[in-house]
């Protein structure tokens, strides 16, 4: 399946590492124009080197600075809310701050920057499409990640209400859920065998997931091969949750 992004313009949130880099790659080779948004200048000057895209500078856990920065953008025609943290803490030990910012930046930014974009989207009858990142996180507990794990459940909730209330306007909405994804950090993190070998032994395909198996699916549900589904929340994790 050969999608196509020609004429089109796309924001993506989260743009500077990981998952957010390889989307705004594969988005760029399909003929995209990408506005990627980064709280790091570093990273979307390198980006921006590789791949032409446009950029804008933000750090997405102020509200005011987020809706600033959207409008910064202009117009787009496709939205990707891929930025997000993960302050890896015991229930018992969460602190205020870590699950305020955690919040603000994996759930509040997506509200906010989607806004933006859907009443202008709105305003000139454009039938746009949103892709939420979320995470298998939010099905299945992870041990030290409490904040995260209620902020990747309220994202899928806020996914849902944005499907119904946008749909009317022919705007689509929807939520991808990744396993673990081996971005330079992934590998760091889960190099330990001891680590990984109890997370890999419950994902039937035996492996995590790639950046690459995450922006393949995000384009897929930007395109119009997906013209008929909204709402829905995605898990892209080797079958890891039909164990």
């Amino acid at each position: 399946m050969n999608l196509r992004f020609d004429d089109q313009r796309v924001l993506v949130t989260g743009a500077g590492k990981g998952i957010g880099r390889q989307i705004v790659a594969t988005l760029t080779e399909a003929g995209a124009t990408v506005v990627a948004l980064s709280r790091s200048a570093g990273d979307l000057v390198r980006l921006h080197e590789e791949t032409g895209c446009d950029t804008v500078v933000c750090d997405l856990a102020d509200a005011a600075k987020a809706r600033a920065a959207v409008e910064r953008a202009g117009l787009v025609d496709l939205l990707v809310n891929n930025a997000g943290i993960s302050v890896p803490q015991a229930f018992l030990d969460t602190t205020d701050d870590a699950f305020d910012r955690t919040m603000a930046v994996n759930v509040r930014a997506a509200l906010v920057v989607a806004q933006v974009v859907a009443r202008a989207w709105i305003a000139r009858r454009h039938p746009g499409a949103i892709v939420n990142l979320s995470s298998q996180a939010s099905h299945a507990a992870l041990t030290d990640h409490a904040s995260y794990c209620a902020s990747k459940g309220a994202l899928d909730a806020l996914t849902r209400v944005m499907a119904l209330e946008l749909g009317p306007h022919g705007i689509r909405v929807n939520a991808l859920n990744p396993t673990v994804t081996l971005t330079l950090m992934g590998e760091m993190a889960w190099s330990d065998p001891a680590k990984s070998g109890p997370m890999l032994a419950k994902i039937p395909l035996g492996r995590f997931a790639r950046p690459a198996d995450i922006a393949d699916a995000v384009a897929y549900l930007l395109s119009a091969r997906a013209a008929m589904i909204s709402g829905v929340c995605l898990p892209v994790d080797g079958g890891f949750l039909a164990t």
